[in-house]
């Protein structure tokens, strides 16, 4: 047991940084990538959290685990901080680092007065006196950190993006992907991120031998294949989804749901659903597809009749 945690140390991020700077927006992107996460928690007990005996708290061995702290956490002091995470460093089963969050004083004054909340350390002063205080009291650890990101300049999304491309050890995991059907006759579908609109295309709702079947069957399949707009339709769909989801990706969109529509969600919407679904399942991606409304009954009155 003790060469394995040797070959595998548990991997500790300790996260801090002045109040404001996107302690709470770094640590949910941690959870996003997969660490556990914990916030305010005093770092005195951190030796307790890292027992490994038998009966005691044992962390799930390789989970890597980020750990969130500052100043209004119990107990916390920098020096005794850096002195008790250096003694644990020297254990060959922990692999531990320091992050440090910080950001401008005019950045951080704007935010306070954005949000409309009081710095823990301003008392009754203004919040500019709040976070010269609490600067130096936080300059031993900014000093002592592995790693500091200042976020003065950073949107949420830019500090997602910086945390991932700094901690992640691969590359931006795969969005869950859903490729969808359905019919504008019974409502649009609630969760879709991209919709496209199949109307334009030849009604086989319109043939009698083709109206009892589905997109999915063949006959279908030509008659739509047949119509002048549906090749270079579905080429320019195609790769604009090929573009546009290894970004979504990149910045950590968990789910991506594109929906294809016609009036009663049978022909044209299943057929190019199934058809996108498969060429993304050559182009590498894994697509779950549904069709919603497959086996709904044929609705002749939101049709209209045939110019």
């Amino acid at each position: 047991m003790v060469a394995e945690s040797q070959e595998s140390p548990q991997r500790i991020l300790l996260v801090t940084g002045v109040l404001g700077a996107g302690k709470t927006t770094a640590l949910r992107t941690f959870e996003d990538m997969g660490w556990e996460a914990i916030d305010n928690f005093p770092i005195r007990l951190l030796d307790r959290l890292l027992e490994t005996e038998p009966g005691s708290a044992r962390l799930e061995a390789g989970a890597p685990l980020a750990i969130g702290f500052d100043t209004r956490t119990r107990g916390f002091d920098p020096l005794t901080t850096i002195e008790r995470v250096n003694k644990l460093a020297g254990r060959p089963d922990l692999a531990i680092s320091t992050l440090f969050l910080d950001c401008g004083g005019a950045e951080l004054e704007r935010r306070f007065n954005e949000t409309r909340r009081r710095h823990p350390m301003s008392a009754d002063k203004p919040a500019v006196a709040g976070i010269s205080a609490e600067r130096e009291l936080l300059d031993p650890l900014r000093r002592w950190a592995d790693v500091v990101i200042s976020t003065t300049h950073f949107t949420t999304n830019d500090l997602q993006q910086a945390i991932r491309a700094q901690f992640g050890d691969e590359a931006p995991g795969r969005a869950t992907l859903t490729v969808s059907s359905f019919g504008f006759s019974r409502g649009m579908p609630p969760l879709a991120d991209l919709v496209f609109d199949m109307r334009f295309l030849a009604n086989p709702h319109w043939v009698d031998e083709l109206r009892p079947l589905t997109g999915r069957d063949a006959p279908v399949g030509e008659y739509i294949r047949q119509d002048p707009a549906f090749e270079e339709a579905f080429v320019r769909i195609r790769d604009l989804l090929l573009l546009v989801l290894p970004r979504f990706e990149a910045q950590g969109k968990a789910y991506v749901n594109v929906a294809f529509g016609c009036t009663g969600g049978k022909h044209r919407s299943v057929y190019m659903a199934e058809q996108i679904a498969s060429a993304l399942r050559g182009a590498g991606f894994s697509p779950t597809l549904l069709h919603r409304n497959l086996a709904s009954r044929t609705a002749d009155h939101v049709e209209g009749a045939q110019v």
